[in-house]
This record gives structure tokens, sequence and C-alpha cells, in this order.
């Protein structure tokens, strides 16, 4: 696998951007070192995230751990400008995520300059010397509408070109997309190198079956990695109230409804269900749930390894919860 990290559990930085809500800074940096004491030692962030909130976070959290101890990824595609944002920050259909963010304007850049760029900020940000990962962030349609492949086709020529030259370069290990969709990962491989992928909420216990006809296979056969992000789908399988980032719908809510129902008639934890089905898919290089409380990394690395019998995921697959073709935890475990 050509992404090739610590452990299959990191730390997605998203909620260190105050992702819907106004998290306090001792707050923030107390759940960064709660997960390295528990032995994560991936991390993800972004520029979108909080607009460099998230990204000076983590950097001042990380700053006293020695850089070669763990594996870091950021991501490129906009750039943070100093001038403050004066109208409704546009994210597509995800707005109001980082209402309570920095005040800086965000702008789209998806050229090769402006991947250089958005690197040399966000090291800036984080305080260190190099990334390890790089993902092209959203060149999608939940960000761009119908512009999204002329979005997708500047960032293949420009962007993914800088990258590639900077892995041939030994600069960064590795490089690919970080998206919510399956579509842009499909034509990445098709005209382009990349290494792997960051899906966020595409290869979950609630929502799997479009990436696992389209992508991971695919994935798996070439040796992509991916790496899921929003593991618990923005926090509805965790009993939250989001989905793709919003308020879940009545629809969205009947289905995990009927999954937790399956779960407490199995004595399970749907929440270690929902970590160890992403896991479980061999292309999977690692999960990033967030956590943006103290105590939350240990508690998804222990959820990780809760036994579950082989009778839930079965219950699941026969009312068609699970997909038929999925690979389920007990078939990992009779494999190794």
């Amino acid at each position: 696998m050509r992404i090739n990290l610590p452990s299959r559990q990191g730390f997605g930085g998203a909620p260190l951007g105050n992702m819907f809500r106004n998290i306090p800074e001792d707050e923030a940096l107390a759940s960064v070192h709660d997960a390295w004491d528990a032995g994560i030692r991936y991390y993800d962030t972004a520029a979108l995230y909080g607009a460099g909130l998230s990204e000076l976070r983590l950097g001042k959290a990380l700053a006293g751990y020695r850089r070669d101890d763990y594996v870091l990824s950021a991501k490129v595609g906009r750039i943070i400008l100093d001038e403050i944002e004066t109208s409704d920050r546009d994210l597509g259909e995800k707005g109001g995520l980082f209402e309570h963010g920095l005040p800086n304007r965000i702008v789209y850049d998806y050229s090769a300059d402006g991947a250089k760029r958005a690197i040399e900020q966000s090291l800036e940000r984080l305080g260190t010397d190099r990334l390890d990962y790089v993902w092209i962030h959203d060149p999608a349609r939940d960000f761009h509408g119908d512009s999204w492949r002329e979005v997708l086709d500047t960032a293949l020529s420009g962007a993914a070109a800088a990258l590639i030259e900077m892995r041939e370069q030994g600069v960064i290990k590795g490089w690919g997309l970080g998206v919510n969709r399956v579509e842009p990962c499909e034509i990445a491989i098709e005209r382009s190198e990349p290494d792997g992928f960051l899906i966020a909420g595409r290869y979950t216990l609630l929502d799997h079956r479009d990436a696992l006809a389209r992508l991971m296979p695919e994935a798996e056969q070439r040796g992509l990695g991916i790496v899921v992000g929003g593991p618990y789908n923005s926090g509805i399988l965790a009993g939250g109230s989001h989905y793709e980032y919003q308020v879940a719908s009545p629809e969205i809510r009947a289905r995990v409804d009927g999954l937790r129902e399956i779960a407490k008639r199995h004595g399970v934890d749907l929440r270690a269900a929902a970590l160890q089905f992403s896991l479980a898919h061999p292309a999977v290089a690692a999960i990033i749930p967030g956590a943006s409380r103290p105590g939350r990394s240990a508690e998804n690395l222990r959820l990780a390894e809760a036994p579950i019998l082989d009778a839930f995921w079965q219950d699941l697959r026969d009312k068609a919860f699970v997909s038929s073709d999925a690979p389920l935890p007990e078939q990992v475990r009779t494999a190794t």
C-alpha cells in the first residue's frame, strides 16, 4: 500500500477549527495531547478547518514532540488571506460549518503555484518543516456545483503535477484527493498518479455502497491507500445529530435508528461497529475520527477493538444495512 501510516487509526483535525461549536483553546490542545498519550501518531488537518485555526492549534500541540515520531498530512486547494472575510463564506453544501473559526478570507487555488503556496502557509501555521502526505481538498460537486469537473481538471493539471514532482524529489511521501465524493477519485485514478485518497463519509456503516462498487476494488488492486474520514458520518453514528455536516434528515435518522435497534439487540455499541466496519476493508489504510474533547481518541481506540460477535454483522447483512459484498470484520479476523 502506497500510503504508509504508523497505525490504522489517526486524528482528524477538523474539530480543532471549531467545527460546529466554539471549542476553548485548552480543550482543543488537550484533545491532541490525549491522542498522543493514547498512541495516535497520524494527524490530519487542513487550511479550511477554521481558516487555519486547526493547523495553528495542531502545530502548537505537536510542538513538544519529535517530528520524526509522527506522520502529518494537510491539504491544498485553498489559500488563507490576511484580509477579513466580509461576506458569507462560500462552503458549497457545507455552509456555516466553521462559523466559529478565524475570520480570514479563504480563496480557492488549485494551480501548481497555488499548491506550493498552500503548503508554505500550512508549514508556517503548523510550525514544522515538512508534510508527509498532501491531499488536494474538495475538487468536487459538493463545493463547486456544476463547475466541479473544470475545477478537478485544473487540480489534476496544476496541483497534482506539483505534488507528483514533490513526491519524486522526496519532499513528500505521497498525495491524493481529500474529498467527500467518489467520482473525483475515479477520475484521478484514470488521469493521474495518486497514492491514495482521504474520502470522508463514503465508506461507512451508513453509506458505503457507492464507494464499494466504484472505488474500493480499484484502490485495492492498485495498492492505493484509502484514509476514511468521518467514520461516524459527521456524528450521527456516534449519537450526534449531524450527517454530511448538516442536521440529519428524517430519512437518515430513521436508518440510523434501525442500525441502533439491531446493535442494541446484540449488545453492541454502534460506535464500535462503525469504526470496525470501515477498518475491515483491505484498501483502508486508516480511519481518522475527529476528536474535540480529551479522552475521545482513547475511547475510539478501545471501540475499534471491542469484541463484536459475527451474528451482529450477519444480522446487518440479512436486513440489507450492509452490502452483500462488503468485507466484514469477522472475515478479516479469519484471514489473519
